[in-house]
């Protein structure tokens, strides 16, 4: 197939990506006319630039305990506390919290005037917090806490999690570091190809009060593309009443589970545990298997036959050339310029395969082969039997844990009073915005409705590039897989009949010429005298043909239709068939 069909294909692929993403995120059909005629317009416009959305401020509707859009610096140098401690064991040049905070508008702004808290430093340590407007006591509703991260170059090494700290430690956020006492971490984590998306909480034993972190289980779904496509994504942790934890980003569940049952380690030890005072009895066969103490060896059984032997019947073949080593200095090499014998020892040529050894038997000193010596039996052992005094393997017994506690209500943590970041990065320009803390669902929906969802719809409107088709693809089929057999109807099947389409035509169009100039048939385009006398009847005064049907055939009766015309129409029934499969 010519290069340029090649080419055609290629496109078509493309516009086929791009249409489907298309109806997906718009729900954008080609338009009709009355009689259902798709209307192309064949000339070339301009695409107006897009202009971008103002920024407000969103609003909340109902109850919260902290809400953060960074809507003004005046009011989050009011608002937030940056810490001046120092962290423990660490090196003194690093251990001060002097990583740079700036709210400002990030690079890549999806809404005009939207500014961000950015994370500005690399390789330093970074802790800033601020106060609830009000405690979370977890009395009985559930804890809802959202916020939204971007890293705007991507992410090396560094977390962009959030703590959210333990009710007492909001009297003096000055010294906020990384022992502070906190309930719950959440949010993105990586290092290397280490993706974590943390949800953490500390439980308090009931019986001795000591502190024990609780870790939920790694995310089923992938999340790996979250930390380099430099979007704004929002991440979510619900905690219920019935101890139920569900973590969304971007609104889609990526992990769910219970407290009891989807913590390491669990929050309720076990019942019994291995008495630890127990000790196995020295008397104590744990052996399965034992060698026959009955069994001898028998007397005809000689140890010290080898168990090979020189043949002594072998003759070195004829030809053998005893004086011939295997390998020789290659005659072709050459020393290099640059050695030095004093410094590099006296040079030698590197060695290689003797011609000589390649039509001979073989070279060097002949040894005569060595063979299995049909006597040796080697070592005798006694044959092993069950062991009849076998009691098994040895457990210490079980005892009832003197620790053991059943707390039946995890959601009930140590009420929180403060949120805070503390963080080390390798990364810069890490944007968080839109904080929120609630206890009811449809205020995190109304919020995340005025901040998220309007940049995300922003962000992936401006973006192009077969990187955006592919990543909207992925993320069109994340939770619904079922349309990769939509995807593979109508992208495959179209790219095959083209590509039958125009090997067909292209064999048809070179056979008629090489029949024509071989036989000087007419061509079907060739008419005869007749034909062209009375089509030049029919010629008007103004050259016009004066009967449209006498005229030339239509481009429909000769197939002929424009390229683009061709693409309109693809386009235009891929996006139906992609409507109604939904």
């Amino acid at each position: 197939m010519k290069i340029w069909k090649r080419l055609l294909l290629l496109g078509l692929l493309g516009s086929i990506l791009t249409t489907l993403v298309q109806c997906e995120t718009d729900g954008a059909a080609d338009d009709e006319d009355d009689d259902g005629v798709v209307e192309v317009e064949e000339d070339d416009y301009e695409v107006p630039k897009r202009e971008k959305p103002v920024y407000k401020k969103p609003t909340i509707k109902g109850n919260s305990f902290f809400s953060e859009p960074f809507h003004t610096k005046d009011e989050f140098s009011k608002r937030w506390v940056q810490s001046e401690a120092k962290k423990d064991s660490t090196d003194e040049s690093i251990a001060k919290y002097d990583g740079k905070w700036l709210v400002e508008e990030p690079k890549e702004n999806p809404l005009v005037g939207d500014l961000g808290l950015v994370l500005k430093s690399k390789a330093k340590h970074h802790a800033i917090s601020s106060k609830l407007d009000k405690p979370f006591d977890f009395s009985g509703k559930p804890f809802v806490m959202q916020y939204e991260v971007k890293f705007q170059n991507g992410m090396e090494c560094g977390g962009a999690y959030v703590k959210l700290l333990s009710q007492g430690a909001e009297k003096n956020l000055k010294k906020f570091h990384d022992k502070s006492p906190y309930t719950i971490m959440f949010g993105p984590d990586k290092c290397g190809n280490d993706h974590k998306l943390h949800f953490i909480f500390r439980h308090k034993n009931p019986k001795t009060g000591e502190i024990e972190e609780k870790h939920a289980k790694k995310p089923t779904a992938n999340i790996d593309s979250y930390f380099s496509d430099k979007k704004t994504h929002l991440y979510s942790l619900v905690i219920k009443p019935d101890n139920t934890f569900e973590v969304k980003i971007d609104g889609s569940v990526v992990n769910k589970g219970s407290l009891l049952e989807d913590v390491s380690p669990p929050v309720n030890p076990p019942k019994e545990i291995e008495d630890p005072n127990d000790k196995k009895p020295q008397d104590w066969d744990e052996r399965e298997k034992i060698a026959d103490p009955d069994a001898s060896k028998p007397d005809d059984w000689d140890e010290t036959e080898p168990e090979t032997l020189v043949d002594e019947d072998a003759e070195k073949p004829e030809g053998w050339l005893d004086d011939e080593p295997k390998l020789i200095p290659d005659p072709t090499a050459v020393k290099p310029d640059d050695w030095d014998d004093e410094m590099d020892g006296e040079w030698e040529a590197p060695l290689i395969d003797n011609d000589k050894c390649t039509s001979a038997p073989g070279c060097g000193p002949w040894k005569a082969p060595v063979i299995k010596n049909p006597k040796y039996k080697g070592k005798w052992f006694a044959p092993m039997i069950d062991n009849p005094s076998y009691q098994g393997i040895w457990k210490p017994k079980m005892i009832t844990n003197p620790n053991y506690f059943e707390d039946i209500n995890p959601y009930q943590m140590t009420p929180i009073s403060a949120l805070g970041l503390e963080l080390w990065s390798m990364t810069d320009d890490i944007v968080f915005d839109n904080f929120l803390i609630t206890d009811d669902l449809d205020v995190a929906q109304t919020w995340s409705q005025s901040s998220w969802v309007i940049k995300n719809m922003e962000e992936k409107a401006s973006s192009g590039g077969l990187s955006s088709i592919y990543n909207s693809i992925m993320d069109i089929t994340k939770d619904r897989p079922w349309l990769w057999a939509v995807f593979l109807v109508v992208i495959a099947l179209p790219i095959v009949l083209i590509l039958a389409y125009c090997c067909s035509n292209s064999n048809k169009s070179e056979d008629i010429d090489a029949r024509k100039k071989k036989t000087d048939e007419a061509s079907p385009d060739d008419k005869p005298e007749e034909e062209k006398e009375e089509n030049n009847s029919n010629i008007g005064p103004s050259g016009d043909s004066a009967s449209p049907k006498k005229s030339k055939k239509s481009d429909l009766e000769t197939n002929k239709v424009s390229p683009k015309q061709f693409l309109m129409l693809v386009e235009h029934f891929i996006c139906h068939m992609w409507q109604h499969s939904r």
